[in-house]
C-alpha cells in the first residue's frame, strides 16, 4: 500500500504486533548511546534509501511539485525521493499509525490487520505510514460487511484477490514498462529524476485505463455466470481446461543468458495470451514455461490448442510445445480453477508428444456431440460416401480424433487420451 523508504519496491503495511521492518542502519545512522541526545528528531521516513539527485535545484523543484506551497527546506535532499513518489502516487501524506487508521475507520485492529495482510502488505508495527486512503479503504470493506452485502470471509477474499492481481500488475509495469522509459536523457541525470515527472504524467491515464479494463472484464465475467443453467453451475461449472507447456525449458535455462530467457518467456506468454483471447478463451495464469487457459466451449479450446502448436512451430526461436486439454466440472475461486479436470489436463500435458495436443475422453465426446469431430474416420468416410450417393453435401468436421493407448496416470487411474489434430 505504501512504498518503503529504501526504494526496494516492497510495500509497507500494518499489523497489530511486531516491530516495523526498517532498513539496516548505515554507519552514519547508528543508534546513539543510551541517554545520549540525538541531533535530529526521530524521522520514520529516514533510511538507507536510493541516491539523491545530483542537482540540488532539481531536488527542490521536485519537492515543490509534490508539495505545493511548501517552503524550501535545506534538509530536503536528505529525504528519499521515493517518499515523494509515494506521496504523488497515493495523493496524500503519511498521517496514521495502523492503530490510528483502524480507529478512524471504526474497525477493530484485528480486522484491519486481516484486510491489510490479505491485500499483500507486510507488517510495519506502529509506524506512522498510512494515509486517508488507507482509512477509506478499511471503511469501505467494513461497510460492505456491516450492510450484509459481504460476509467477513468474502470481504477478505475481495481484498486478497485484488491485492494479488494488482501487485503483479504493478510489478510488471515498473519492471517492464517504466524501466524502459526512464533511461536518463542527459548525462548526469539519474533514473529517479526522470521517473518522477514520468509517473506524474502517466498516473491519471493508467488509472483511467485500469478502471476501463476492469469494468469490461467484470461485465464479461458477470455475463458468463448469469448464463449458467442453475445456481450450482455458478461456482462449479463445466469447462474445457488446457495447459500449454514449452518442451525442454529446464535445459534452456542452463544454456541461455538470463536476458534471453526472459525475452523468450515474455514472447511465449504474449503469443499465448493473444491467441487465447482472440479465439474466445480465457488465460487463467502463466507459469513461465507454461500457460493455463479455459473455455466454455470444447471446440474453442481445441482451436486454441492447435493454433498454439501451429504458431510456435512456425517460430524458429521458440522450443517445441505440447498441450493437454480436459473437459468437465471445474471449481473457480479468485480467478483460478481447481479440481480433477484441471489435474487431468496437467497430466495429459506431461505425457503429450512434442508439438501435439492430447485430450481426454470427455472432450473428445463433446467434440463429437457438437459435430466438430467425427466419432471415427470410418464413420466419417461412410457419411461422405452416402452423401455423394444422395447428391448432398458431406459433413464438414474441423478436427480429427485418434485414440491412444490407455495408460495409468498418477492419482487419476487409467486414462485413455485422444490425439487431436486439424482435419484437412
Amino acid at each position: 500500500m505504501t512504498v518503503d523508504d529504501t526504494g526496494s519496491g516492497q510495500g509497507a503495511h500494518p499489523a497489530p504486533d511486531g516491530e516495523p521492518r526498517a532498513a539496516a542502519p548505515s554507519a552514519s545512522e547508528e543508534s546513539p548511546e543510551p541517554g545520549a541526545k540525538d541531533d535530529k528528531p526521530d524521522d520514520p521516513y529516514r533510511s538507507a534509501g536510493p541516491h539523491q539527485p545530483k542537482d540540488p535545484g532539481l531536488t527542490a523543484a521536485l519537492d515543490r511539485t509534490a508539495n505545493p506551497g511548501k517552503p524550501d527546506d535545506p534538509d530536503d535532499e536528505k529525504d528519499p525521493l521515493a517518499l515523494r513518489l509515494e506521496q504523488l502516487i497515493l495523493g496524500a501524506d503519511r498521517r496514521y499509525t495502523p492503530f490510528q487508521a483502524a480507529r478512524s475507520a471504526g474497525v477493530s485492529m484485528e480486522l484491519a490487520s486481516r484486510f491489510w495482510r490479505a491485500m499483500g502488505f507486510p507488517d510495519i508495527g506502529q509506524a506512522k505510514a498510512l494515509t486517508e486512503a488507507d482509512v477509506l479503504a478499511l471503511r469501505r470493506l467494513a461497510g460492505l460487511v456491516e450492510a450484509g452485502l459481504l460476509s467477513e470471509a468474502m470481504a477478505v477474499q475481495v481484498a486478497r484477490s485484488t491485492g494479488q492481481t494488482t501487485a503483479r500488475l504493478a510489478e510488471w509495469q515498473i519492471d517492464s514498462f517504466l524501466e524502459g522509459l526512464t533511461e536518463p536523457p542527459e548525462p548526469g541525470m539519474t533514473r529517479t529524476e526522470v521517473t518522477y515527472p514520468l509517473v506524474e504524467l502517466l498516473l491519471p491515464e493508467l488509472e483511467e485505463f485500469l478502471i476501463y479494463v476492469w469494468r469490461r472484464q467484470l461485465a464479461a465475467a458477470t455475463g458468463r455466470v448469469v448464463q449458467a443453467a442453475d445456481d450450482e453451475e455458478m461456482v462449479d461449472r463445466r469447462l474445457a481446461v488446457g495447459f500449454a507447456d514449452l518442451v525442454g525449458f529446464t535445459r534452456l535455462t542452463r544454456r541461455m543468458e538470463e536476458e534471453e530467457l526472459g525475452e523468450l518467456v515474455e514472447a511465449f506468454e504474449t503469443t499465448a495470451a493473444d491467441l487465447v483471447a482472440a479465439h474466445g478463451g480465457r488465460l487463467i495464469k502463466t507459469l513461465g514455461d507454461e500457460v493455463l487457459f479455459a473455455a466454455d466451449d470444447a471446440g474453442i479450446a481445441a482451436e486454441i490448442a492447435l493454433r498454439l502448436i501451429e504458431t510456435m512451430a512456425n517460430d524458429e526461436t521458440m522450443p517445441e510445445l505440447r498441450v493437454g486439454i480436459a473437459f468437465g466440472t471445474v471449481t473457480t475461486r479468485m480467478g483460478d480453477v481447481f479440481g480433477t479436470t484441471v489435474n487431468l489436463a496437467s497430466r495429459l500435458t506431461s505425457i503429450a508428444p512434442r508439438d501435439a495436443v492430447l485430450v481426454d475422453g470427455a472432450l473428445a465426446e463433446e467434440l463429437t456431440r457438437t459435430g466438430d469431430a467425427p466419432a471415427s474416420e470410418t464413420e466419417a468416410a461412410a457419411l461422405a460416401e452416402r452423401a455423394g450417393q444422395d447428391g448432398g453435401e458431406p459433413p464438414s468436421y474441423r478436427f480429427a480424433l485418434q485414440p491412444m493407448w490407455q495408460r495409468p496416470v498418477r492419482g487419476l487411474g487409467i486414462v485413455e487420451p485422444w490425439l487431436l489434430t486439424r482435419r484437412g
